[in-house]
């Protein structure tokens, strides 16, 4: 055999045996077996295109229905059951009072009930005082106010407007004499106030969105029209115009706001360029504001650091135009879920001063005076307030501040006999510290207490005329069993000094100035209100019941004790 054969022959006979001898028997195995020679086929490849058909199936749509059953279950509205109600609301409440020194009181209000969109009311009030000051001249007053106002509230916007009128009369009493002795005509004195205002507010829900506000106000103040026919002019005349008006729009977590507000206030005493006596000359003064004060506020941390930065520029035309350039910063930020709210800032501004805010003050005050705007050039303030519990919150502040054409009362001996004051402006650095606490315990019991300390430094006068160095403010009341209303207030003011033309008892000297210090006040007043039915009450106050006859003004004492009773009505 060729070699070929003899290895298959070979491997096969090896194989066989070791199968064999793996089941414990021995084979032999002899033969032989031919096997065909190998050969190519002599063809070239070449490239046959045949296109193969795949046949199409066709399977039948099958069609399917099924019945689909459903049911709806009723679902119950939820309810929610609690004792507390709306209260029942009465469009009218008359309250009606006497008090010690013929005091007449009576108030009227009448508000619109529950509306979504409408609101609307009227409110008359009536205070006077026929009785007198025992040592001075005469001390009866009267004040008097009527109101209206109404509104529109709709989803996209809100408007509101009200009209007002309020007489006010009084008397120049700051003179220790018998009453008797004095024509009570001649200090008398009677204030005229009217005016109106209106205001747009647009609502846009989508706070991305632009949201803005438009004020217009106009207001007449008058001081009382002498008697003598050719000196009708000569009294105080003023008339105030403003529009205010506010943008705001929120982009992320930055609010952009930006304000735009024009002031003008006319004041005009007696006839300008001509003069009455030597003395009374005429004074006109035409001042308007006019400021823009863009703010950028941003809120991080899920709104518990918050961020403002602006500018308020202001250009006041009083004397001449001018421009002034305001800081507004602030910055705060809340820890422990609003215990600690740590807060400071910068500020500045400029206020707009009046007859009409003058007198607001100092109801005393001459009818000729001259007019200069407050500039509060820098500010700055700084604090922590928070909570303490759910019934208690409190605040700590300090502040430091420069302030030009501060206006302080003095007591006029050049158009007066000294019953009247005058005002003079002067710039001082203020500084005080603040501290407030307030505790309430659902509508049951409210407290609320304030101190504040306050240092003044002048730079043309020794003092702030009048103004307190320590104030403290206690305000309390309680409800028990809804039936006594009891509340009680408590005015504290220590280190007012008045400065005075003369020497007199208790006045001392210091940079040739005659200064006469103040006595403490302490102002105490409580009063108790029986409920007899929701629309039925009956009330008694007592004023000063610690009977201290302090003098708010230099040579103006206040009535010693002051007892008020009356009724209220509800329908």
């Amino acid at each position: 055999m060729g070699t070929n054969r003899k290895y298959i022959v070979a491997f096969g006979a090896v194989f066989a045996t070791t199968s064999l001898l793996g089941q414990g028997h021995e084979i032999e195995v002899t033969g032989s077996r031919e096997v065909e020679k190998a050969y190519r086929t002599g063809l070239t490849p070449r490239v046959v295109d045949t296109s193969i058909s795949t046949p199409m199936v066709a399977f039948p749509l099958l069609e399917l229905k099924f019945e689909v059953e459903s049911e709806v279950s009723v679902i119950t509205p939820a309810s929610i059951s609690t004792k507390e109600r709306l209260s029942q609301l009465y469009s009218s409440y008359i309250k009606a009072g006497v008090g010690t020194e013929l005091m007449p009181l009576g108030e009227y209000y009448f508000d619109s009930k529950r509306s979504r969109k409408y609101i609307y009311g009227a409110h008359a009030k009536h205070l006077s005082s026929f009785g007198n000051l025992k040592g001075y001249a005469p001390a009866q007053f009267d004040r008097t106010g009527v109101g209206l106002y109404g509104g529109i509230n709709e989803k996209r916007y809100s408007l509101r407007g009200d009209v007002h009128y309020d007489n006010q009369g009084l008397h120049y009493y700051a003179y220790p004499t018998d009453a008797d002795t004095i024509d009570s005509q001649t200090i008398r004195q009677r204030y005229n106030d009217w005016g109106f205002g209106t205001s747009f507010f647009s609502h846009r829900k989508d706070s991305a969105k632009l949201n803005y506000s438009v004020g217009l106000n106009y207001n007449n103040f008058v001081s009382l029209r002498p008697k003598v026919e050719l000196e009708r002019d000569w009294r105080a005349r003023e008339n105030f115009f403003s529009l205010s008006s506010r943008a705001k729009i929120k982009k992320g977590k930055e609010t952009y706001a930006v304000d735009f507000n024009v002031n003008y206030n006319g004041y005009k005493y007696g006839v300008p360029d001509s003069s009455l006596t030597a003395l009374y000359t005429g004074l006109v003064s035409n001042n308007t504001l006019v400021n823009w004060h863009p703010t950028i506020t941003t809120h991080l941390q899920d709104d518990r650091f918050k961020a403002k930065i602006g500018l308020d520029l202001v250009f006041n035309s009083l004397d001449k135009v001018n421009a002034h350039i305001y800081p507004d910063l602030e910055i705060k930020y809340s820890m422990l879920n609003d215990m600690l709210i740590p807060y400071a800032g910068l500020r500045g501004g400029m206020k707009q001063t009046s007859f009409k805010s003058l007198t607001g003050e100092n109801e005393f005050i001459l009818s000729n005076v001259q007019l200069k705007n407050e500039n509060t050039s820098i500010d700055f303030f700084g604090g922590v307030k928070g909570t303490l519990s759910k019934q208690m919150s409190f605040n700590v502040g300090v502040s430091f501040s420069n302030i030009k054409n501060k206006a302080l009362f003095v007591t006029d001996t050049v158009y007066s006999i000294g019953n009247q004051f005058q005002v003079v402006y002067d710039t001082m650095n203020v500084a005080f510290i603040e501290g407030s606490i307030a505790y309430q315990l659902n509508e049951k019991l409210k407290i609320d207490a304030l101190g504040l300390l306050n240092s003044y430094t002048l730079n043309n006068n020794s003092y702030a005329w009048n103004l307190p160095q320590l104030q403290v403010v206690l305000r309390g009341a309680y409800n028990l069993f809804d039936k006594f209303l009891l509340n009680l207030d408590l005015d504290l003011e220590h280190g007012r000094k008045a400065l005075v033309f003369g020497p007199g008892e208790g006045v001392t000297l210091e940079n040739n100035q005659y200064i006469k210090t103040l006595n403490f006040i302490v102002d105490a007043n409580f009063g108790v209100e029986y409920r007899y039915s929701k629309r039925v009450s009956a009330f008694i106050q007592f004023n000063n019941f610690a009977s201290q006859r302090y003098q708010r003004w230099y040579n103006a004492p206040v009535q010693s004790f002051q007892a008020m009773g009356g009724v209220t009505f509800r329908f």
